[in-house]
C-alpha cells in the first residue's frame, strides 16, 4: 500500500493518492527509500492539489528526508511559490535546519526566489542563521551574485 501511495503520487493519480489515504490515512507519516513523506514528494514535483490534500491529515509538516531537507526546503529549491505559501498557512517552520546547516531562507537565497524568500521573511524566517559553513542567507546571495536577493536580505 505505501508503495502504491509513492508510485500514485509520482504519476500525479490525484484520486488514487485520496483513495488511499482515505483508506489508510497513517500512510501520510511514511517514508519512501529516499525518506521523503508523501507531503515532501508532492511538493518537491510541484503538486499543488495532491500537496493540499495530504495537508488535510495530521502529520509532521517540517518532516525531513535523508539529506534533512523539509517540504519548504524543497519548495525554495524548486521555486514552488504557490506551494511555499500552503506551506506556510500551515504553520511549516521557517526555520528548520537541514544536516548542513541550510535553512528555506538559505535555498531561496541561492536559488533566487525573491519571492518565496520575501514569504519566509514575512512568516519570521531567521537571516542570520548560518550553515555549516558558516554562511547566511545573504552570503549565499552575494556568491550567487544575486544583487536583488542580497538588497532584500539587507533590508529586513
Amino acid at each position: 500500500m505505501k508503495e502504491r501511495l509513492f508510485d500514485a503520487i509520482r504519476q500525479e493519480e490525484t484520486r488514487e493518492v485520496s483513495t488511499i489515504l482515505q483508506e489508510n490515512p497513517a500512510l501520510v507519516s511514511e517514508k519512501d527509500a529516499r525518506g521523503s513523506t508523501p507531503l515532501l514528494l508532492a511538493t518537491y514535483y510541484g503538486l499543488y492539489d495532491i500537496s493540499e490534500m495530504i495537508l488535510k491529515y495530521p502529520q509532521n509538516i517540517d518532516a525531513q528526508d535523508a539529506s534533512g531537507n523539509t517540504a519548504l526546503m524543497g519548495v525554495c529549491f524548486k521555486g514552488f511559490d504557490n506551494i511555499a505559501k500552503l506551506l506556510l498557512e500551515h504553520n511549516a517552520n521557517v526555520n528548520v535546519t537541514n544536516f548542513n546547516g541550510a535553512t528555506a531562507l538559505i535555498f531561496a537565497a541561492t536559488f533566487g526566489r525573491k519571492g518565496i524568500a520575501r514569504m519566509l521573511l514575512a512568516n519570521g524566517a531567521d537571516k542570520n542563521l548560518k550553515d555549516d559553513r558558516g554562511h547566511t542567507a545573504t552570503d549565499h546571495a552575494k556568491m550567487q551574485g544575486i544583487r536583488e536577493m542580497v538588497e532584500l536580505l539587507e533590508a529586513h
